[in-house]
């Protein structure tokens, strides 16, 4: 028997797994005398699974009856065919034990099918009002027109925040919540723990490098991103990072001053042979690889942004709104681990500036890039979604104070902001604002305030801001880490979010659209569209890649086109996870 005493094993530690869970409902339904209605309510379906589990352990039990041999039965001339018997039992048996994981223990639950209907009839009833209002419209003498427009937009406004807490409570029902919150922790562990695998050769002088310099000419965020791209592709091509930081310009002492060093082993970049990017294929052979900006990169590995690895993908589109975000903040993550005296400056911070929840965060950016990469957007245009948002919170949380972190450029801004809006409280440090001044920007003050501004920005309830910035994308990009899944808690005034020097951002179309305008383009489902925005008005712009028209389309009438790459999956970083 000694050849499948590892399958008998399996059994009996799956058929071990289902009595400690006997157990553990028999004595959940002891405990809760202290609540006897809810007992009696949940009495019929405590019994149903135990009645269903012990059929299952009963079936269990049965299977690992066949698979048990008498001793000595393995040997003799038809031990082989009793094996191979053995073997297409055992394969059946785990099919079953599978089929049992994956069967739903009684349907969903009452809360959500409740909330599901209550979402259901709200839609409805908000296309019923918005129906008859917009009618009445033709009726109205144009004196009145805009107090009938600024009501009925004010009823909207009502309806559209009961049916999004209805979403959220939906999303929260019955343990998803909690599933979520576990999901996206062993996730983000599993990543984590193969990017500091991939980091700490056990042999630095004979490991391949990819060798990536941080002075790009531009400012944090940007640079920040440039060893992202670096990090991704170090990761998709199995080699470790070596990041060159000597005299960087917000700090001459390297990244290491800063952050935790991006290897506790291995930064020295010499090996047997250096060569320039010239292509994963035509690199094999070469130790150490230097990679340039992402602008001069030729030829593009498929490990650019928005791609996400093959084998995460399932869990990834199941979990999170925008997969890609999510898979470029986990290198985020990894690097901007603080140093013992920036995780001190940022506590002494929260504490000093009373920065606590609920809290919605703005940044303005504006100097250099106003005019240019950007247009100007007064303080009214963020304060409108702020507003709205305080609304959306107040119904599923309480809301003592009104409180916004406002990160800025633009030193004269807090003041107007207070004289404008009172009722708020304006939470935010000028000295960061005057140190963001294009004279004083790449000092080491400098970086400090900026990587305070990101800190505080990614830990609001919520971010608005233009995504045309990068100091806002590498906030919520951070956001994504702190949240099983954070990827609508925000409003850009203007781009949508896009990685530097990503691939094509491509979107498929779901349902047929015939164009209303000249403006308009037409889709068929199944087409692909290239975007080149959203107008943030219920339509977006993009290329109809099949027929090569340019122009707007209705922006729900289109999914995004998730990509996929088949990403290195380093299982020996897996297995450790797996001891841990």
């Amino acid at each position: 028997m000694r050849p499948w005493t590892g399958s008998w094993r399996w059994i009996t530690l799956v058929l071990l797994a289902w009595g400690t869970l006997l157990f553990y409902i028999g004595g959940h339904l002891v405990r809760d005398t202290e609540h006897p209605e809810r007992s009696s309510r949940e009495l019929s379906k405590i019994l149903a699974k135990l009645e269903r589990l012990k059929q299952q352990n009963e079936d269990l039990r049965r299977m690992a009856e066949t698979l048990r041999l008498p001793e000595g039965q393995v040997e003799g001339a038809g031990a082989a065919g009793k094996l191979r018997s053995l073997e297409e039992q055992l394969i059946r048996a785990k099919e079953q034990i599978n089929s049992y994981r994956s069967l739903p223990a009684d349907g969903p639950g009452r809360n959500q099918e409740e909330l599901r209907r209550k979402t259901e009839n709200g839609v409805r009833e908000l296309w019923y009002f918005v129906r008859s209002e917009v009618k009445k419209l033709a009726h109205v003498e144009s004196g009145e027109l805009q107090k009938h427009i600024d009501i009925l937009l004010q009823d909207l406004g009502h309806q559209q925040r009961s049916i999004m807490t209805d979403l959220y409570h939906l999303s929260q029902a019955d343990g998803a919540g909690d599933w979520r919150e576990k999901e996206a922790k062993d996730l983000s562990e599993l990543v984590q723990n193969r990017i500091t695998h991939l980091q700490n050769p056990a042999d630095c002088s004979k490991a391949r490098k990819l060798v990536c310099n941080i002075n790009k000419g531009c400012g944090y965020g940007c640079q920040l991103h440039h060893v992202v791209y670096c990090f991704m592709i170090a990761y998709g091509t199995q080699r470790t990072l070596i990041l060159e930081s000597q005299n960087w310009r917000y700090a001459t002492g390297g990244w290491e001053t800063v952050f935790k060093p991006v290897s506790d082993v291995c930064t020295d970049r010499t090996g047997a042979s250096t060569g320039h990017w010239s292509g994963e294929a035509n690199d094999r052979d070469v130790q150490v690889i230097e990679l340039p900006i992402v602008d001069s990169l030729h030829p593009r590995p498929p490990y650019l942004p928005l791609a996400i690895p093959e084998d995460l993908a399932e869990r990834l589109q199941r979990l999170h709104g925008d997969p890609s975000v999510w898979w470029v903040s986990q290198f985020v993550k990894y690097l901007i681990r603080p140093q013992a005296w920036l995780e001190k400056e940022m506590r002494e911070a929260t504490a000093k500036m009373g920065f606590k929840h609920p809290i919605i965060g703005v940044h303005v950016r504006r100097t250099d890039k106003v005019g240019t990469e950007a247009a100007f957007h007064p303080i009214e245009e963020y304060m409108l979604h702020v507003e709205e948002q305080f609304l959306s919170l107040a119904q599923r949380m309480h809301v003592d104070k009104k409180r916004v972190y406002l990160a800025t450029d633009d030193p004269s801004l807090l003041q107007e902001a207070k004289s404008k809006y009172p009722d708020y409280e304006f939470i935010s440090d000028n000295s960061i604002s005057w140190s963001a001044g294009l004279h004083n920007r790449y000092t080491e003050n400098s970086l400090r305030g900026v990587i305070l501004d990101i800190h505080f920005l990614s830990q609001t309830n919520f971010l608005v801001c233009t995504f045309s910035s990068q100091v806002c994308r590498v906030a919520y990009e951070i956001m994504q880490t702190l949240h099983p899944d954070a990827s609508s808690y925000f409003h850009s005034l203007d781009d949508i979010y896009y990685f530097g020097g990503q691939n094509a951002h491509n979107q498929i179309a779901i349902y047929p659209h015939q164009p209303h305008g000249n403006e308009e383009i037409p889709l068929e489902p199944g087409d692909v569209i290239g975007v080149a925005g959203n107008h943030w008005d219920g339509y977006s712009k993009g290329i109809n890649r099949k027929s090569g028209r340019t122009g707007l389309y209705p922006s729900y009438k289109v999914k995004e086109k998730i990509e996929t790459v088949k990403y290195p999956t380093y299982p020996e970083a897996d297995k450790l996870l797996q001891k841990q």
